[in-house]
């Protein structure tokens, strides 16, 4: 890649495997340094202990007042430190310092992308228990960076290869979901969704609405919802140009994604597209966030507490996260630009 474009990799909750998937992903995989110019927000400490834990010499961790001062080699790992030490927190235990630390270190890469000193957020896992805990109650990662960039309308984006799922709903009940499943979110969603593919340069690709219901309601057998909700709302996405179609049934149209047949799909509520998404793609998936100014992706697995802390934690999705974080830093803008005009 002609610019590497400077990433602020986010340390998640340091009871979980975060720092250990960051200490792999950053000195075992000098590849990454080829395509960004990755630089961690979080802390020493805890760095440094998970440094130790796959093997590496703490010395390896390079303290550095800004992204602009990092060493940029792929010897060491530079990072900005936020807040107090949590290098005495242990792994594997519910910590509130934990919490409130990893939703430290997400405010601060925001604002660092806000001063211009990044150009991207790549973001391991935080503990939404734990996050609760130190006083931060946002649903997860993804309501909390739209919150500090100040969005209303965004999509949680699981990612593999060409292939999207964008989520309606999120982090809440599926009695909530239900309830929020509404005809002004679907188009804003399906909005995002056309932004999204005009900026991919495809403006008439084909998005897939999965029905809410079982047989998307199978003419209102199952459920009101698909016909007075979802249709008119896909209709009215297809008058502003939007080349959407459905609402066809999730057991239908998310096989046929996989087999190639979409690229975009519009899910309901989070495992409607999370389940299937992790059973067909596990580590070779992402989630990014569709609508905020500046391209975030993130692992797609969870803080993994029976196992942190012994250095078996399994990098594969961090590096994909970093990998697409870089191939979409550069032509964000044009995503960002293009949903604003949807707004």
């Amino acid at each position: 890649m002609s610019h590497r474009p400077t990433l602020a990799v986010t340390l998640g909750d340091v009871a979980g495997i975060g720092p250990e998937i960051t200490a792999k992903s950053l000195l075992h995989h000098p590849e990454v340094r080829e395509y960004s110019r990755p630089v961690v927000v979080g802390d020493v400490d805890a760095l440094r202990n998970a440094v130790t834990a796959v093997g590496g010499d703490p010395a390896a961790v390079n303290p550095v007042d800004s992204p602009a001062d990092a060493a940029d080699d792929p010897s060491v790992i530079d990072i900005v430190q936020t807040g107090p030490s949590l290098g005495h927190v242990p792994p594997g235990e519910l910590s509130a310092e934990a919490g409130d630390g990893a939703a430290r270190f997400v405010i601060e890469a925001v604002d660092l992308a806000k001063r211009g000193l990044v150009e991207g957020i790549v973001t391991p896992p935080l503990n939404k228990a734990a996050m609760h805990q130190g006083g931060h109650n946002w649903p997860g990662h993804t309501e909390l960076l739209a919150h500090e960039f100040g969005v209303r309308d965004y999509s949680l984006v699981l990612s593999a290869g060409e292939l999207s799922f964008f989520h309606l709903t999120t982090h809440v009940s599926l009695r909530r979901a239900i309830e929020d499943v509404t005809k002004e979110r679907t188009l804003e969603v399906l909005r995002l969704m056309g932004a999204f593919a005009r900026a991919q340069g495809s403006p008439d690709e084909p998005i897939g609405v999965a029905g809410l219901n079982p047989h998307a309601g199978e003419n209102r057998l199952f459920g009101d919802e698909d016909a007075d909700i979802l249709a008119p709302a896909i209709e009215l996405a297809r008058a502003e140009g939007i080349n959407a179609h459905g609402p066809i049934p999730a057991d239908a149209l998310i096989p046929a994604a996989v087999r190639g047949n979409w690229k975009l799909v519009a899910v309901c509520y989070h495992d409607q597209g999370h389940a299937p998404f992790k059973a067909v793609y596990g580590d070779d998936g992402v989630n990014i966030t569709a609508g905020l100014p500046v391209v975030r992706v993130s692992v797609d697995h969870g803080t993994a507490f029976d196992i942190a802390g012994q250095g078996i934690a399994r990098e594969a999705s961090l590096v994909l996260a970093l990998r697409r974080a870089a191939e979409l830093a550069p032509g964000w803008g044009h995503v960002w630009r293009a949903t604003r005009s949807e707004s």
